[in-house]
């Protein structure tokens, strides 16, 4: 999937929590609910803006590391979910 088609989807909480749940990880997606309710969000504008944010961010040292890990992955999508995350989370 592109991610321009994951970040449309992300329109409603089940999309947003589905996309997060993708990357198997349940403790982050218990921060991600902790780190949208402080930032004064719902789940699924989190998300698309993390994603985005990352997007935007990330060092071009970031992106070679994330398209190694895209190379080797049998979800391209959840992983690069997960990196943004883990991004959003670090900063």
């Amino acid at each position: 999937m592109l991610l321009g088609d994951l970040l449309a989807e992300l329109s409603d909480e089940t999309a947003a929590t589905e996309a997060i749940l993708s990357v198997d990880d349940l403790p982050m997606l218990a921060a991600m609910r902790e780190q949208a309710r402080a930032d004064g969000v719902d789940l699924p504008a989190y998300v698309a803006g993390t994603v985005r944010r990352y997007a935007s961010e990330a060092t071009d040292e970031e992106w070679i590391t994330l398209m190694g890990l895209l190379n080797r992955s049998p979800d391209p999508g959840a992983t690069c979910l997960k990196r943004a995350f883990e991004h959003a989370l670090r900063a």
